[in-house]
């Protein structure tokens, strides 16, 4: 964890097959726990499972065993699409508890740092939508929650009033821009900062044909990451806790994007796991580890 255990860097989701022979061996051994694996280089994952199906509390103790030996590293959730992407006159009592419920053992542990309701870029500020979020605020009022709103309608001075005068978070999305995103700035509505890096792969990202991993295969540059660290910096000053998401996850670009922001708020070498850093040979000059950094422990 960096900057005196306020800012965690991670990345959304773990499961990837394009990320065997990258992030983990080519061939796993018997009881090869990839998030394990993961969990020993970032210090937050983004649990994308439960925006496709409700977590269940038997699978939250499994991810709580699997990180047991890092104390200090921490899991967000993404609320289901049933309460994002669907009117609440269509939310069931029971959807609600059963959600909460699943993530109950993290919440226990302290291992939960923040629920995050992702909504559709074309989600904007119509006064219906407002009270979409309201219905979801009051709902989920016992979660840490932060939102994620992609649409420039948003960025307006009572909106965010509202939103602070509730406690919930406000998410600074990089993406690829259009005529309604909102710029990388940082604004501050809640105790968390949050971050999420989508990549700026616009031909793939607005293409109605392209798939999941096409419109997330992007690696920034080192340039790039470097105009988001003045925002990243920003909200561990002037937040309780930053979380930093890295989504670009097709064949490991987020992994290593995220371990070179590590690098940078720490201030520091990182440990890099070495599939990792011989695909992408510019890890080995952050790399903490002397056979991700080359036969002779030296940066390549």
């Amino acid at each position: 964890m960096t900057a005196a255990s306020r800012v965690h860097v991670g990345t959304a989701g773990w499961s990837y097959p394009d990320w065997n022979g990258i992030v983990y061996p080519s061939q796993p051994p018997r009881g090869f726990d990839p998030l394990h694996h993961l969990a020993q280089f970032v210090d937050v994952i983004e649990i994308n499972h439960s925006f496709y199906r409700p977590p269940t509390s038997d699978l939250a103790k499994a991810w709580l065993t699997s990180v047991a030996d890092r104390p200090d590293f921490v899991f967000t959730a993404k609320l289901h699409r049933g309460f994002t992407h669907r009117p609440p006159g269509e939310w069931a009592i029971e959807d609600r508890v059963v959600f909460s419920e699943g993530l109950r053992p993290l919440r226990q542990a302290g291992r939960l740092a923040a629920v995050l309701a992702q909504f559709p870029f074309f989600f904007d500020a119509r006064h219906e939508h407002l009270l979409h979020l309201r219905a979801i605020f009051d709902a989920f009022a016992e979660l840490p929650l932060v939102v994620e709103l992609r649409h420039r309608s948003f960025d307006r001075a009572e909106i965010l009033e509202r939103l602070h005068a509730r406690g919930i978070s406000w998410c600074v999305t990089d993406q690829p821009q259009s005529a309604t995103s909102l710029a990388f700035d940082p604004r501050i509505t809640g105790p968390i900062g949050y971050v999420r890096l989508h990549g700026r792969n616009a031909a793939a990202w607005f293409a109605k044909d392209a798939g999941r991993d096409a419109k997330y295969d992007y690696l920034y540059s080192r340039d790039e990451l470097a105009t988001l660290l003045p925002v990243i910096r920003q909200l561990v000053d002037r937040t309780e806790r930053t979380i930093v998401i890295a989504n670009n996850h097709f064949q490991g670009k987020a992994p290593a994007n995220a371990l070179e922001l590590k690098a940078a708020l720490e201030g520091s070498r990182v440990p890099v796991p070495d599939t990792l850093a011989a695909a992408y040979p510019r890890l080995r000059s952050i790399a903490s580890d002397p056979d991700a950094r080359g036969n002779d422990g030296a940066p390549a």
